[in-house]
C-alpha cells in the first residue's frame, strides 16, 4: 500500500523537467510490434503503466528491457496474439495492443482493460474502427476475439474524437489495403508523437493534429529509435503545486502550446507566468481569485486529466469556480476526499462548484486513481499540518519519482511505495 505524509505549509521553487509523457510512450509501445523490428525509446518515464506494457509485450513474445532511462523492444519474436486478464486489468489502455495486434498477426484475443475507475470507458469506438477495416469482431463475456481476412483501407468516422480509439484505427490500418481515412479524429499532441514513430517504422501517415488522418501504405524497417515528447500533464501538475504553495518554478524542456488551457486557466487566477520558447516560469505571490468556468473537453480545449490538478489549486482561491467534466463520469470521486481538508464542494450531476476557504487542514485521505490522487498531493502542500494519502499505486501510473520532484522543489513529505 503506497503512502503520502505531507507536511504542508512550504511554497516552491526551483527548475523542473518534465519526465517523457505516459499518455505517448503506451501506444507507442504497442505500436512497436506492428512490424517485426528492434525499438529503442529514449526519454521513456519509469512508470508502473510502462512496466504492465511491458509484461505484455514479453507474454506476446518480444524482448522488452530497460536500460539508462531507454527501453528496449524487439518484436522479431512475437509468437503469440492473446493477452490475458491479469495483464489486461493492470492499466485502461492496455487496448491499444488490439489494432497493434491485429495489424501483425491478423487475429487477436484480449479482455476488457483495467486501471482506474473513472466510471464507463466503453470501447464500442475502438471495435467500431476495427470493423470498418474489415475485422470480424466476437465478444464473449469479458473477452474478444478479432479476426480478418484481409483488412480494407476504408474511411472511419469516429462518433466521438476518442484518442485511444484513433490510435487503434492508426494502428490496425497500417496492415489495411489501399487509403483509411479518420475523420473526427483526435488531435491530441501525443497522436502527433504516435505518428512520428510510425513514420520512422515505414508507415505513410499524416494528418495527426488534425481532425483528419491519413494512412496509406506501409513499408517496414529493421530498427527504429524514438524520443517520447515531454508529459504535458505533468508539467501542468507541477504548475497547479506552485500556484497551491505560492512560490516560483521554471519547466524546461516542454511544448508551451501543449498545456495552454491550464495556464490560461492559473494567469486568470492570479499567477504570473512567462512563455519562452520551450520553458515556462510561474510565479505566484499574491492570493488567487476562483477561475472562469472549467469545461471539459477533447484537445485543444481543457483536458480532464488537468481538471482534479486546476481543482485543488481553486480550494483556497477567494470565489467560486465551476468546473463541469464531460470526459468521465467519475472523474470527481477526488471530491469527497477534498472535503476532508476542509474544501467547500458542491457535486450535482457532472457540474462540481467550489468555493475558497480560508485554509486547508491537514487529515487522512484516499487517492481513487491517478490524477485525483496528484490533485490530493497538490492540495496537501498548502494545507496546515500533515495529511497521509493512501494512494494504493496509483500516482506511480503516470508521475515518476513524483516525491522526489516535489521534495527538490523544497516540499517536506515522504513516500512509501
Amino acid at each position: 500500500m503506497s503512502v503520502w505524509t505531507i507536511n504542508g505549509g512550504n511554497k516552491l521553487f526551483g527548475d523542473v523537467k518534465a519526465q517523457g509523457s505516459k499518455n505517448a510512450v503506451l501506444p507507442i509501445m504497442a505500436a512497436a510490434i506492428i512490424t517485426g523490428c528492434e525499438t529503442e525509446l529514449i526519454n521513456c518515464p519509469e512508470l508502473s503503466d510502462v512496466g504492465a506494457a511491458m509484461d505484455i509485450l514479453r507474454h506476446l513474445g518480444c524482448k522488452a528491457e530497460r536500460r539508462d532511462g531507454a527501453v528496449y523492444i524487439d518484436s522479431r519474436g512475437m509468437n503469440r496474439t492473446d493477452i490475458p486478464h491479469e495483464l489486461m486489468r493492470e492499466m485502461r489502455s492496455s487496448v491499444i495492443f488490439l489494432g497493434a495486434i491485429l495489424a501483425r498477426a491478423h487475429r487477436a484475443s484480449i479482455s476488457y482493460p483495467g486501471g482506474c475507475e473513472l466510471g464507463a470507458r466503453p470501447i464500442d469506438l475502438h471495435l467500431a474502427a476495427l470493423k470498418s477495416l474489415g475485422a470480424d469482431i466476437q465478444e464473449q463475456g469479458c473477452n474478444i476475439n478479432c479476426f480478418d481476412s484481409g483488412l480494407i483501407g476504408t474511411r472511419i468516422n469516429l462518433k466521438f474524437p476518442s484518442v485511444g480509439a484513433t490510435e487503434n484505427a492508426m494502428l490496425a490500418a497500417c496492415a489495411a489495403k489501399g487509403e483509411t481515412v479518420i475523420t473526427n479524429a483526435a488531435r491530441e499532441p501525443e497522436i502527433v508523437d504516435l505518428q512520428e514513430f510510425m513514420r520512422k517504422l515505414g508507415v505513410n501517415i499524416s494528418g495527426a493534429g488534425t481532425s483528419v488522418v491519413t494512412i496509406d501504405g506501409f513499408g517496414t524497417r529493421r530498427s527504429v529509435k524514438h524520443k517520447i515528447m515531454n508529459d504535458r500533464i505533468v508539467s501542468a501538475t507541477a504548475m497547479c503545486c506552485v500556484a497551491v504553495t505560492g512560490g516560483s518554478i521554471t519547466l524546461n524542456e516542454v511544448v508551451p502550446a501543449d498545456f495552454e488551457t491550464a495556464m490560461a486557466a492559473l494567469e486568470y487566477m492570479g499567477c504570473d507566468i512567462e512563455r519562452g520558447e520551450c520553458t515556462v516560469k510561474i510565479t505566484c505571490n499574491t492570493a488567487l481569485r476562483a477561475c472562469y468556468p472549467i469545461v471539459t473537453r477533447p484537445y485543444p480545449d481543457f483536458p480532464t486529466d488537468i481538471q482534479p490538478l486546476l481543482m485543488a489549486a481553486c480550494l483556497t482561491a477567494a470565489g467560486t469556480t465551476e468546473f463541469t467534466e464531460n470526459i468521465f463520469e467519475n472523474r470527481y470521486r477526488h471530491v469527497p476526499e477534498m472535503c476532508k481538508l476542509g474544501a467547500d464542494i458542491v457535486v450535482e450531476d457532472r457540474v462540481a462548484r467550489v468555493t475558497g476557504v480560508k485554509r486547508l487542514q491537514g487529515a487522512e485521505v484516499s487517492a481513487t486513481d491517478l490524477r485525483g490522487g496528484a490533485a490530493l498531493v497538490a492540495a496537501a502542500l498548502g494545507a496546515d499540518g500533515r495529511t497521509v494519502i493512501d494512494d494504493n499505486g496509483h500516482i506511480a501510473r503516470g508521475y515518476e519519482d513524483f516525491d522526489r520532484l516535489l521534495a527538490n522543489l523544497g516540499a517536506d513529505l515522504s513516500y512509501r511505495a
